[in-house]
């Protein structure tokens, strides 16, 4: 049991070219919205671990429904999975392009939840990956306290206990909105003008950081 920051930051990662239909849409759709709309996006997660999230991962808070029908967060930039796309080397990976396009997109948890809440969209948080079988899901406040708020803001996560606790997720149900992103974090300037250029007619344009510590 470990105490939750006052002020927790979500960060969802992206391909950088996949703001173009998330500005278009004005939402960060689920896998499971994404496949029923038939939206085309440069997948950078690994498939087999999206169709358990898609078909076999209730989020037993939220009866009936499945991990894949939520829009994912971690709790910080800088993730596991983050590490596994800059390896490149995971035999269930096909995207092998490396962390630079990556993009961060962050929202504030506490703004986040009050929207949800206003707007009847369902939200969760789990103990550690939403896609592993033995994750917890919880849909109150008074359980962050479930979140090992050590482990998410270790850089060393080489001991498992510190390796499943970084990967807790926030998880919003279908739709994400554009409008609650407050910040672009990107690895190098090159991409911040790429990120510009992208948001140069958008009516939400976020600050746009380069974030060399959120990276590898």
């Amino acid at each position: 049991m470990t105490i939750p920051p006052q002020n927790p930051k979500i960060y969802h990662i992206t391909h950088v070219d996949n703001l173009v239909e998330i500005i278009l849409h004005g939402n960060i759709y689920s896998d499971a919205r994404r496949i029923a709309d038939g939206l085309d996006c440069n997948i950078i997660g690994m498939s087999t671990i999206k169709r358990r999230r898609l078909e076999e991962i209730e989020v037993t808070c939220h009866v009936g429904t499945k991990v894949g029908e939520y829009v994912p967060f971690y709790f910080c930039p800088r993730s596991i999975m983050l590490y596994i796309l800059y390896m490149g080397n995971h035999p269930e990976l096909t995207y092998r392009d490396g962390q630079t396009s990556i993009v961060h997109l962050q929202a504030d948890f506490h703004a986040t939840v009050e929207w949800a809440n206003r707007h009847n969209v369902k939200w969760a948080f789990s103990d550690r990956n939403a896609g592993a079988y033995f994750a917890d899901f919880f849909n109150n406040l008074d359980n962050l306290d479930k979140v090992n708020w050590e482990a998410v803001a270790a850089t060393d996560f080489r001991d498992m206990q510190v390796k499943e606790g970084k990967q807790a997720e926030f998880l919003v149900y279908d739709a994400f909105p554009w409008t609650l992103v407050e910040k672009i974090g990107v690895v190098n300037a090159e991409i911040r003008a790429r990120v510009q250029q992208i948001l140069r007619n958008a009516d939400h344009r976020p600050p746009i950081a380069v974030e060399p510590s959120w990276y590898y």
